[in-house]
């Protein structure tokens, strides 16, 4: 027997999201927005690629300057940086480790330029902060997430494994870069980072 068509409506329609929950999803679907258009990205270009109405976006935002200040937030916040860090696998041998260090973190900081840099935000005051995490604090759980995959080497560390965290991490933010040169890789910077800057045959 066939359902009557507003039975079949009620199965299809989305399950309703808590105003935290919508809040989170929009944010995420705004920030790789706002990385390619910056402020001028519309709340209605942010609504159809969450795929709601572009009022939902003021049910829980009172406008579009909130919503850009809570995308800013999220991408300097170090919540899905210190995940990532913390899921790598203890058990591997320590290059391995921090190479996926370097690349989960190489993208925290690429997201954060992007974000930053496409609205202006140039030095100065940290713009926002989420969940209680600002710009001091942030480094200082990243730093902390590091020291955890440096501790099963720590007897054969020169140093502490925070001070070598701190080492690893002001190495990824503060990488050189020139024209004529690509970056290095992960692999690369982690060998030049445990290794030195000379070759196996220098003397």
């Amino acid at each position: 027997m066939t359902a009557p068509e507003e039975n079949r409506t009620t199965r299809r329609r989305a399950p309703s999201m808590s105003p935290e929950r919508r809040r989170e999803m929009i944010i995420q679907t705004a920030i790789p927005l706002i990385a390619e258009y910056g402020a001028a990205v519309t709340t209605a270009k942010i609504a159809r690629a969450a795929g709601i109405g572009e009022g939902t976006i003021f049910r829980v935002f009172a406008d579009k300057d909130e919503l850009l200040q809570a995308c800013v937030a999220e991408a300097l916040s170090p919540e899905h940086a210190v995940r990532e860090l913390d899921a790598i696998d203890v058990s591997q041998p320590l290059p391995d480790r921090l190479a996926e260090a370097a690349e989960a973190l190489q993208a925290h900081l690429s997201r954060m330029g992007a974000i930053a840099g496409s609205l202006g935000h140039r030095g100065g005051k940290h713009p926002g902060t989420v969940r209680g995490a600002g710009r001091d604090e942030s480094t200082t759980r990243i730093r902390a997430a590091l020291a955890e995959l440096l501790e099963p080497d720590k007897a054969a560390l020169r140093r502490p494994p925070e001070q070598i965290a701190a080492l690893f991490f002001g190495l990824l933010f503060t990488q050189p870069r020139t024209e004529d040169e690509p970056d290095l890789t992960p692999q690369e910077l982690v060998e030049v980072f445990l290794r030195g800057a000379l070759s196996g045959g220098a003397k």
